[in-house]
């Protein structure tokens, strides 16, 4: 008569989160942090990155134009996961980058670019852009081929330099569609799981991404806790895409869109 099925705590786990005075508290704090500047680094520096380099690829006085797009479309074919191990195998105390940097005399010992925190959060950085921006480069790409080329030509004989083109032309046009493609990268960067656990593994805390701490908590049969970082990611998972759609205008359902073609439509028929 005696047996208690479960103990309501209420909202407790919540309260735990956000004192720092506690274990639990301090970890969330710093996986917190981390999580937001990993999503930084991880969606505007692969954006940046990626647009500069679609920019240059669709350029007219680049050559090989289907060479580099065959060589970014094949980095997106292999599996990311498979990506990962290979690239972990690369970056090993024993691995070929450092072999090769020894080997060419700019180190003189191999660099700790997975034990060590800094060297650690550093390379999953540039990793990540390095997995990321064959994505940016193919769908900034797509967007820049379907800008009408006469534009640019009327551009130019207004006097309109490359600088002018680029304000006037090329970033009204690519913003819509680009908008939605960062707002989705960044979604996926703020719930990161598989990058830092295939490459440095669970338990590091210098990496751990707030994915990787609900997924530990709830190794550790600790699911109240787990819980409570899960809906938290939610939540502010949810709270950025309300920013981006309501603030910045990412057009993710396509409704200005569809708008913009039925006033075009009903003026068409208005002059027929």
């Amino acid at each position: 008569d005696n047996l208690v099925l479960f103990d309501w705590v209420g909202i407790q786990n919540f309260f735990a989160l956000f004192n720092s005075n506690n274990a639990i508290g301090k970890q969330f704090g710093s996986v917190l942090t981390w999580t937001l500047i990993w999503a930084f680094f991880a969606t505007f520096l692969n954006f940046f990155a990626g647009t500069v380099m679609a920019m240059i690829i669709n350029r007219p006085s680049t050559r090989l134009k289907g060479f580099w797009r065959t060589v970014f479309s094949l980095t997106i074919a292999v599996p990311q996961f498979v990506s990962l191990l290979i690239i972990r195998t690369m970056f090993k105390p024993e691995g070929a980058v450092n072999s090769f940097l020894m080997d060419m005399g700019w180190i003189e010992t191999a660099l700790p670019f997975f034990t060590d925190a800094m060297w650690a959060r550093v390379t999953i950085i540039v990793i990540n852009m390095w997995v990321g921006i064959p994505y940016t480069v193919m769908s900034v790409t797509g967007i820049l081929q379907n800008i009408p080329a006469e534009q640019y030509e009327a551009a130019r004989i207004d006097g309109a330099g490359w600088w002018r083109q680029l304000a006037s032309i090329t970033l009204p046009l690519v913003k819509p569609t680009l908008l939605v493609a960062v707002l989705f990268r960044l979604l996926d960067a703020l719930r990161m799981f598989d990058l830092p656990f295939v490459l440095i593994g669970p338990g590091k805390q210098s990496v751990e991404t707030l994915s990787m701490l609900a997924w530990d908590e709830s190794n550790q049969l600790r699911y109240g806790s787990a819980s409570a970082f899960a809906i938290i990611l939610f939540l502010y998972v949810a709270l950025v895409a309300i920013v981006f759609v309501k603030l910045l205008g990412a057009d993710v359902a396509g409704t200005k869109e569809m708008r913009n073609l039925r006033k075009a439509s009903r003026k068409a028929k208005a002059r027929s």
